[in-house]
């Protein structure tokens, strides 16, 4: 009998390890797929914003080299109303924390994270800091690409399309009505001036006649390769100009010399 109750006993240990393993196990299965479950709904549930960056970031760039030089230079200051002030631009805030550290390494400057590649920080910026976004109505400088030629940015090498005069003419109006919220005539002279400067230099391109070209003043890249190219036109050609000069001095003296060797014809005296 006693053994009997041992047996019995035994069993339901062994019976009870089993149920409680089978339910940590059950446990840490609905736990792990809660997790996927999780992590799968916050892919999902990427912010999604109607705006795209690769534009947004060419927009910025011919922004950056053919007007900022020239609004610097006038000491004129945008107004935070002109869409193309930095404050209206909404990935602004993300590209300053952009860390470049090699060509195969950009990191996170909020959470210091890395990869390999500029488009993996910027879907990490998506899922991980879309917080930061401010995307109200009139923040995507995306769609001033038409006014600013940004396709001469991205795609340099592009064949040439055939020109539509309607879509001409509707960035050239959006060209237009930026000159005027930016740098509005009544405003001063500086400002008066930056007016007919980005007329020329955008707006004046946009027709399908011909003869007109973007960025006719230049701007931050042309100056900077034209004074790098006189720089080191005149490091090669300063020290060819010391040396010609010294030969010739050189040339000089020996040339006195000889001459000082060279003396007078004495005449002697006849004997009387």
């Amino acid at each position: 009998m006693g053994r009997v109750t041992l047996r019995i006993t035994f069993l339901l240990h062994t019976l009870l390890q089993l149920m409680l393993l089978y339910g940590v196990g059950a446990l840490n299965e609905n736990e792990e797929a809660a997790s996927r479950r999780t992590l799968k709904q916050e892919v999902e549930q990427i912010h999604e914003v109607h705006c795209s960056r690769e534009r947004s970031r060419a927009a910025w760039k011919v922004i950056e080299e053919y007007l900022m030089p020239f609004v610097d230079k006038g000491q004129y200051q945008i107004p935070k109303k002109c869409r193309l002030h930095p404050d209206n631009d909404m990935f602004r805030e993300q590209e300053h924390h952009k860390v470049h550290i090699d060509t195969n390494e950009w990191r996170c400057g909020f959470c210091k994270k890395s990869f390999r590649a500029e488009k993996f920080l910027d879907k990490h910026f998506d899922i991980r800091h879309y917080n930061l976004l401010n995307d109200s109505q009139g923040r995507c400088l995306a769609d001033l690409c038409g006014a600013l030629h940004c396709d001469l940015v991205t795609e340099p090498k592009k064949t040439k399309t055939k020109c539509n005069p309607a879509a001409a003419a509707k960035n050239r109006h959006l060209c237009e009505s930026l000159a005027d919220s930016c740098f509005p005539v009544k405003q001063g002279q500086s400002a008066s001036r930056l007016h007919e400067f980005f007329l020329r230099q955008f707006c004046d391109a946009h027709t399908c006649s011909g003869g007109k070209k973007p960025f006719s003043h230049g701007g931050k890249k042309e100056s900077s390769v034209f004074y790098l190219a006189v720089c080191l036109l005149t490091v090669m050609l300063l020290p060819m100009f010391y040396i010609v000069v010294y030969l010739h001095q050189r040339e000089m003296r020996k040339g006195v010399e000889v001459l000082k060797r060279i003396s007078k014809p004495s005449f002697k005296k006849k004997p009387s």
